[in-house]
């Protein structure tokens, strides 16, 4: 398995993989950075580097996160959560077809271990509120805002 460990607005990103995909991404307050990033990992470094100045929106890396059958039917949903939108966890249920198994998509959300690229930060509660986020929920507000910043108010 190869790491590298990049700098975002957030935090240092350890990213984790090798040949057969993205494994891991995971944020942390401190740490140093790699100077040599491995050539299985150049491309999400620079996919994240990218969607950190606003200048991408939707990731393509090849993506293999471990995880049990359920999760990864999970992981899977959430990546087709557009760019700039929310849903709920209530809604993400339903879309998998059991809306009594919201605890368990939760938790699932949770376990996500591809912060970003799988984009469980777009899940919110039903209520609109920010509810739990593995980075801290100011990460993600930040990536929500990132996404979707306030619109300019006309002064005309």
């Amino acid at each position: 398995m190869k790491k590298a460990r990049i700098k975002t607005p957030l935090g240092i990103a350890e990213l984790c993989g090798n040949s057969d995909g993205l494994i891991s991404v995971k944020v942390m307050d401190a740490g140093s950075v790699t100077s040599e990033i491995p050539s299985e990992l150049k491309t999400a470094a620079t996919q994240l580097a990218s969607y950190f100045k606003g200048e991408l929106n939707e990731f393509s890396l090849k993506l293999n996160p471990q995880g049990t059958d359920f999760q990864k039917k999970v992981w899977k949903q959430l990546e087709k959560i557009p760019y700039g939108t929310t849903t709920s966890y209530l809604q993400l249920s339903r879309e998998l077809g059991d809306k009594k198994a919201i605890r368990a998509v939760a938790a699932a959300n949770g376990k996500n271990p591809l912060w970003i690229i799988v984009p469980c930060h777009r899940v919110i509660g039903s209520d609109g509120s920010l509810t739990g986020y593995a980075g801290g929920l100011y990460r993600k507000k930040w990536l929500l805002d990132l996404e979707n910043p306030p619109k300019q108010q006309s002064l005309f």
